[in-house]
């Protein structure tokens, strides 16, 4: 399952969650999905934030200059 559909399925949950219709052990259920579901997107996420780089200039040879978008001082 991407990214995206983890999130639509997320968004399921909480509301059939919010309605306050399921018997507790439906709401278990479905609360173990979400967190797993929740992992998994913070696992993507976290890889996504590690491939990001950003533009901080460019060398003398007009080569792109680049850093971690994340580094130590933001995290």
């Amino acid at each position: 399952m991407n990214f995206e559909k983890r999130i639509s399925r997320l968004e399921e949950i909480v509301q059939k969650m919010e309605k306050g219709e399921l018997t507790l052990e439906e709401s278990l259920q479905l609360f173990e999905e979400g967190v797993k579901l929740s992992r998994e997107c913070q696992q993507d996420l976290t890889q996504a934030e590690n491939h990001i780089q950003k533009l901080v200039g460019f060398s003398n040879d007009n080569q792109p200059l680049t850093e971690n978008f994340l580094n130590e001082s933001n995290e």
